[in-house]
């Protein structure tokens, strides 16, 4: 009778290092659904020249990207 020899196998455990942390992700989210709430403000068929439009919505896009830049070039916390 042959004996089998048993061998274990390591299992490298490899962790997946992400470029942002979770809180630089969740501020992109947010920065992009304020961006998203702009858009929707300047769409519509009301008066063209309304003060909506013409200043809240791009305000409002605005105010977006900058969260967006500030999700870039937060350092996340370790």
């Amino acid at each position: 009778m042959i004996k089998e020899k048993y061998t274990t196998k390591k299992v490298e455990v490899i962790e997946k290092d992400y470029v942002f942390g979770k809180e630089n992700y969740t501020l992109m989210i947010a920065g992009v659904a304020v961006i998203f709430i702009g858009f929707v403000l300047m769409s519509g068929q009301e008066d063209i020249f309304d003060f909506r439009k013409i200043t809240l919505a791009p305000i409002v896009v605005l105010a977006g990207f900058v969260i967006e830049v500030f999700a870039i070039m937060r350092k996340p916390k370790d």
